[in-house]
């Protein structure tokens, strides 16, 4: 993984606000793209509710490959950055 995708990765960490549920979606769908790759599970049932908003997450990055995704991620952090202020 490059530096500045971890530089990314600890500032998510530290927003001042916590990012609603669709950027949070997007944080984790793209993380699991850049470090995975494709969904290779099946998707969770459907009492689980978190798991399936999870996997539906990733499940829309597929297709993706690690450097679109890892830059993806980068960029949705700087806005997210913008948006809330961080906290160092």
């Amino acid at each position: 993984m490059t530096e500045s995708f971890q530089k990314a990765v600890e500032e998510s960490k530290v927003l001042k606000q916590r990012p609603n549920n669709d950027e949070l979606s997007g944080l984790y769908g793209l993380y699991k793209q850049t470090t995975v790759g494709d969904v290779n599970i099946d998707r969770p049932g459907i009492f689980n509710i978190a798991g399936r908003a999870k996997w539906d997450a990733w499940n829309v990055q597929k297709g993706l490959s690690k450097e679109e995704a890892m830059a993806a991620y980068i960029k949705l952090v700087e806005e997210l950055k913008e948006k809330y202020g961080i906290d160092l």
